[in-house]
């Protein structure tokens, strides 16, 4: 009842492996695409229309499809709502951590997946932490967010 789409991961375990990969990949996408929108922004663009041009180009993701990190682009989604609500920054914090353990104890380079990490530690020592993980975006803008 909780999700739609069900795999089979394989071994015992392999499933929390394959929630820790898309959860970390899930961070660095919303950490890389906060970063794009925002120098967009203060380079003059209209979001709006950047997450449009973005959508249908090759750097067409998720994020922009579905949880755009910018208020006012998407209606219903937590960047609309001050951050609330979604998935918190202290949840994806917490995975990025299991991801980092699991790389380190499979010798996996992971680059991308440690610098998301140390982004959301940043994030979630600046206070945001109960706030949704899309609120990384008001790490790049330096705006005022309500936490």
């Amino acid at each position: 009842t909780m999700g739609r789409n069900i795999f089979h991961a394989g071994e015992s375990g392999a499933g929390q492996i394959a929630k820790a990969c898309n959860n970390m990949l899930l961070g660095i996408l919303m950490a890389g695409t906060s970063e794009t929108l925002n120098m967009g922004i203060k380079n003059g663009l209209d979001p709006g229309v950047l997450s449009q041009i973005m959508k249908k180009s090759s750097g067409g993701n998720w994020v922009l499809e579905a949880y755009n990190p910018v208020p006012g682009i998407m209606n219903g989604v937590p960047s609309s709502n001050n951050y609330q609500g979604g998935f918190q920054v202290n949840l994806m914090h917490k995975y990025l951590g299991l991801a980092m353990e699991l790389s380190q104890k499979s010798v996996s380079p992971t680059p991308l997946g440690s610098q998301a990490s140390s982004l959301y530690a940043l994030h979630k020592s600046k206070g945001y932490g109960s706030l949704d993980f899309s609120s990384i975006y008001e790490l790049y803008n330096e705006s005022d967010v309500d936490k």
